[in-house]
Parts: C-alpha cells; structure tokens; sequence
C-alpha cells in the first residue's frame, strides 16, 4: 500500500523502540516517504519524553504525522498528548490504528516495541497513514479537548 497524500513523516522513540522503529522506517522509505527521525538511534537506555517532545514539536512544525515507539507505547502518548494541539493514539490493533484517524483525527500514533512485532506494525501504520478524520460528531467532540487547538 502506498500513501500518495503522505509525503513526510516523523518519528521518534526511546531504546526499548529502537528496533520497531528501524523496520518501520524502513518500510516507509520503501514507498518513497521522507523520514524526520527524532530519535533515538540506539539500544542505549535513555530517558523517552525527551525524544518523544521533539517528534510531537516536529509534527506540529511539518505538519506531517508521526510515529512514537517505546517499550509499549504507553508513556509515549501520554508525553505527546501533553503537547499542545496534538492527538496520539496509542495502537495495539488495525482497528485502534483507523479509529484514531477517523475518529480522533490523531497526528500521532505510538507503537510498542515489546508488544508489536514489525509486520503487523507496518499494516497498522498502513491503515493510520491511509484513514482521513470523518469530522461531524467527531469534530464537535475535539472542540471539547481542554487544549481545543483542534
């Protein structure tokens, strides 16, 4: 699958990520996308926010989407919904991966790399690149985000 209307796409991750994030980087250069990495670039113990910040402060200034990775995913997104204006789906299934496009019209999605094996990965980052945020109810919904820079 390829994504014509994606032409860049940033990612960042912590070390227990690292590997997800290199198959996954690797399969979106495969269809020609550019890839801002944020980091890290290494199995080295390191401390996430401080590369999942600079990937969400990176969506925001491309305004591309993005890709976070850690050991689940879990501390990720909860750094990268404290930057304001963005939206990050913790996915775990194909479904989580569409319904945080069209439902939530997430910029981010966040993967664990302890949970994750790369082939459903890349299926998932599929779907998310491919889903378009449907808008209606939903819209009214994301108006009532407390930072509401939807």
């Amino acid at each position: 699958m390829t994504h014509e209307k994606v032409k860049r796409i940033v990612l960042g991750t912590d070390h227990a990520g690292f590997l997800l994030k290199e198959s996954v980087k690797k399969h979106l250069i495969g269809q020609g996308i550019d890839v801002v990495d944020c980091g890290t670039f290494s199995e080295e113990p390191c401390d996430y926010p401080v590369f999942i910040k600079q990937a969400a402060a990176a969506v925001k200034e491309y305004g591309c989407p993005g890709i976070i990775f850690g050991g689940s995913g879990n501390g990720e997104a909860m750094v990268a919904n404290k930057v304001p204006g963005i939206r990050c789906a913790r996915c775990v299934s194909e479904w989580d991966a569409e319904m945080g496009r069209k439902h939530n019209d997430a910029q981010i999605m966040s993967l664990g790399g302890r949970v994750t094996k790369p082939e459903p990965a890349n299926r998932m980052v599929d779907i998310f690149l491919a889903a378009e945020f449907e808008g209606g109810r939903h819209a009214k919904r994301l108006k009532m985000f407390p930072d509401a820079n939807c």
